[in-house]
């Protein structure tokens, strides 16, 4: 299911270097979810209900969010969190992990492309109405990540006892 999508930029610019860093942790989101069952990826392991499908699935509504809805771009129908603000913390009935794995990738191409086109100075307004650089939504979204990827290494240590903090290169 998971490989590193591209290579480490050592000598970048800084666009490709941030874009980088928040690729290489998307692809440890999607690796921890290698090799278990939809039960086990749904498994609430924390009492405060936090699983590991809950945090993709939390991520792509992010990255839509962040990097599409707050610089005017278009997004496919997010989670409505208006009545629970929990619900894109976890799988809807019906929805697979297929399903919400394709729509983290999906995220990362609209959020890619909006990076990709965008100069990282451009401002966009974020949902709380404060006005925000591509910039500091590409760190935020780092930030983000890498928290919910260290939340992902305790769920499935505490599932399976698999640990590992990067995708292992398969060459």
């Amino acid at each position: 299911m998971s490989a590193p999508t591209q290579p480490t930029p050592y000598l970048a610019d800084e666009k490709t270097t941030l874009l980088a860093a928040l690729q290489s942790h998307r692809d440890v989101m999607v690796w921890k979810l290698d090799g278990l069952s939809d039960e086990e990826v749904r498994r609430p392991m924390v009492p405060s209900g936090t699983n590991l499908i809950g945090l993709v699935k939390h991520l792509a509504n992010a990255e839509y969010g962040w990097f599409c809805e707050t610089f005017g771009r278009p997004t496919e129908p997010l989670t409505d969190i208006s009545q629970d603000p929990e619900a894109d913390m976890r799988a809807a009935d019906g929805e697979t992990t297929d399903d919400i794995v394709a729509f983290y990738r999906r995220a990362w191409a609209a959020a890619d492309a909006a990076i990709l086109e965008l100069p990282l100075d451009a401002t966009g307004t974020a949902y709380t109405g404060r006005t925000v650089s591509l910039r500091w939504v590409l760190v935020h979204m780092i930030e983000d990540t890498v928290r919910h990827a260290g939340h992902a290494d305790i769920l499935r240590e505490l599932i399976d006892g698999g640990t590992g903090h990067h995708v292992p290169d398969p060459g």
